[in-house]
Protein backbone atom coordinates (compact mmCIF):
# COMPACT_ATOMS: atom_id res chain seq x y z
CA UNK A 1 0.00 0.00 0.00
CA UNK A 2 1.74 3.23 -1.09
CA UNK A 3 1.33 5.95 1.48
CA UNK A 4 1.93 9.90 0.75
CA UNK A 5 4.98 11.00 2.21
CA UNK A 6 4.81 12.98 5.42
CA UNK A 7 5.38 16.77 5.00
CA UNK A 8 6.73 19.00 8.04
CA UNK A 9 6.91 22.61 8.55
CA UNK A 10 10.54 21.57 7.84
CA UNK A 11 10.40 20.39 4.34
CA UNK A 12 7.68 22.57 3.00
CA UNK A 13 10.02 25.59 4.16
CA UNK A 14 13.11 23.69 2.34
CA UNK A 15 10.78 23.35 -0.99
CA UNK A 16 9.55 26.77 -1.06
CA UNK A 17 13.30 27.80 -0.35
CA UNK A 18 15.20 25.85 -2.83
CA UNK A 19 12.40 27.78 -5.44
CA UNK A 20 13.95 30.68 -4.20
CA UNK A 21 11.30 32.28 -1.86
CA UNK A 22 11.86 34.01 1.49
CA UNK A 23 10.29 31.89 3.94
CA UNK A 24 8.38 32.54 7.42
CA UNK A 25 6.97 29.59 9.24
CA UNK A 26 4.67 28.92 12.46
CA UNK A 27 3.80 25.54 14.55
CA UNK A 28 0.42 25.46 15.35
CA UNK A 29 0.38 23.19 17.87
CA UNK A 30 2.62 22.71 21.17
CA UNK A 31 4.34 20.15 23.24
CA UNK A 32 1.39 21.21 25.53
CA UNK A 33 -2.38 20.39 25.18
CA UNK A 34 -3.23 24.02 26.64
CA UNK A 35 -2.91 25.80 23.51
CA UNK A 36 -4.33 23.97 20.54
CA UNK A 37 -5.23 25.26 17.48
CA UNK A 38 -6.64 24.63 13.94
CA UNK A 39 -3.58 23.81 12.31
CA UNK A 40 -0.52 21.63 12.38
CA UNK A 41 1.46 24.58 10.64
CA UNK A 42 1.82 26.85 8.45
CA UNK A 43 4.94 28.29 5.89
CA UNK A 44 4.38 31.30 3.61
CA UNK A 45 6.66 32.32 0.97
CA UNK A 46 7.23 35.36 -0.96
CA UNK A 47 8.71 34.78 -4.77
CA UNK A 48 10.84 37.72 -6.30
CA UNK A 49 8.25 37.93 -8.52
CA UNK A 50 5.75 39.16 -5.60
CA UNK A 51 3.30 36.14 -5.55
CA UNK A 52 3.16 34.63 -2.01
CA UNK A 53 2.10 31.18 -1.46
CA UNK A 54 0.31 30.59 1.97
CA UNK A 55 0.13 26.58 2.64
CA UNK A 56 -1.56 24.92 5.79
CA UNK A 57 -1.15 21.72 6.97
CA UNK A 58 -4.60 21.59 9.23
CA UNK A 59 -4.61 17.85 10.73
CA UNK A 60 -2.44 15.39 11.79
CA UNK A 61 -2.38 11.37 10.63
CA UNK A 62 -1.59 8.90 13.19
CA UNK A 63 0.97 6.54 12.56
CA UNK A 64 2.09 3.31 14.17
CA UNK A 65 5.38 3.59 15.67
CA UNK A 66 7.12 1.56 13.20
CA UNK A 67 6.06 3.66 10.32
CA UNK A 68 6.86 6.84 11.39
CA UNK A 69 7.21 8.81 14.83
CA UNK A 70 4.64 11.06 16.29
CA UNK A 71 2.13 13.08 14.04
CA UNK A 72 2.74 13.60 10.39
CA UNK A 73 0.82 15.46 7.26
CA UNK A 74 0.49 14.06 4.45
CA UNK A 75 -1.90 16.94 2.59
CA UNK A 76 -1.66 20.48 2.86
CA UNK A 77 -3.73 23.59 1.22
CA UNK A 78 -2.36 26.39 -0.48
CA UNK A 79 -3.51 29.92 -1.20
CA UNK A 80 -2.54 32.34 -3.48
CA UNK A 81 -1.99 35.94 -2.69
CA UNK A 82 -0.88 38.82 -4.93
CA UNK A 83 -0.78 42.64 -3.89
CA UNK A 84 -1.86 41.14 -0.63
CA UNK A 85 -4.94 39.75 -1.76
CA UNK A 86 -6.08 36.18 -2.42
CA UNK A 87 -5.90 35.67 -6.18
CA UNK A 88 -6.24 32.99 -9.11
CA UNK A 89 -3.26 32.31 -11.72
CA UNK A 90 -4.16 33.82 -15.20
CA UNK A 91 -6.08 31.07 -17.07
CA UNK A 92 -4.31 28.10 -18.73
CA UNK A 93 -2.71 26.88 -15.84
CA UNK A 94 -3.59 23.65 -13.87
CA UNK A 95 -3.90 25.28 -10.64
CA UNK A 96 -6.07 27.87 -8.92
CA UNK A 97 -8.40 28.23 -11.54
CA UNK A 98 -11.22 30.05 -10.67
CA UNK A 99 -10.66 29.52 -7.24
CA UNK A 100 -7.19 31.16 -4.82
CA UNK A 101 -7.24 27.85 -2.67
CA UNK A 102 -6.29 24.61 -3.54
CA UNK A 103 -6.95 21.44 -0.88
CA UNK A 104 -5.17 18.52 0.06
CA UNK A 105 -2.23 19.26 -1.77
CA UNK A 106 0.57 16.19 -1.87
CA UNK A 107 4.34 17.02 -2.17
CA UNK A 108 4.28 16.21 -5.75
CA UNK A 109 1.30 18.76 -6.11
CA UNK A 110 2.72 21.03 -3.81
CA UNK A 111 6.15 21.38 -6.02
CA UNK A 112 4.53 21.53 -9.13
CA UNK A 113 2.22 24.98 -7.50
CA UNK A 114 5.89 26.13 -6.64
CA UNK A 115 7.27 25.78 -9.78
CA UNK A 116 4.63 26.86 -11.64
CA UNK A 117 4.12 30.38 -9.12
CA UNK A 118 7.75 31.03 -8.94
CA UNK A 119 8.40 31.43 -12.70
CA UNK A 120 4.87 33.35 -13.32
CA UNK A 121 5.54 36.24 -14.81
CA UNK A 122 3.06 39.05 -12.91
CA UNK A 123 2.50 40.96 -16.32
CA UNK A 124 0.21 38.40 -17.22
CA UNK A 125 -2.52 39.06 -15.07
CA UNK A 126 -2.14 42.73 -16.42
CA UNK A 127 -2.35 41.35 -19.81
CA UNK A 128 -5.05 38.99 -19.16
CA UNK A 129 -6.72 41.91 -17.45
CA UNK A 130 -6.47 44.42 -20.75
CA UNK A 131 -7.63 41.49 -22.86
CA UNK A 132 -10.97 40.69 -20.25
CA UNK A 133 -10.03 37.31 -19.66
CA UNK A 134 -8.97 37.71 -16.13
Amino acid sequence: MDQAKPMTEESVKEILEVAGARVMSRSGRTESYGSPREFSFEVKGVFPNGLLLHIVARQYDYRDPWEATGRVNEVVDVSLLRDGTYSELPKGYDWFQGKDEETGIDEPGLQAIVACVKELNPKLFKLQKLTGDF
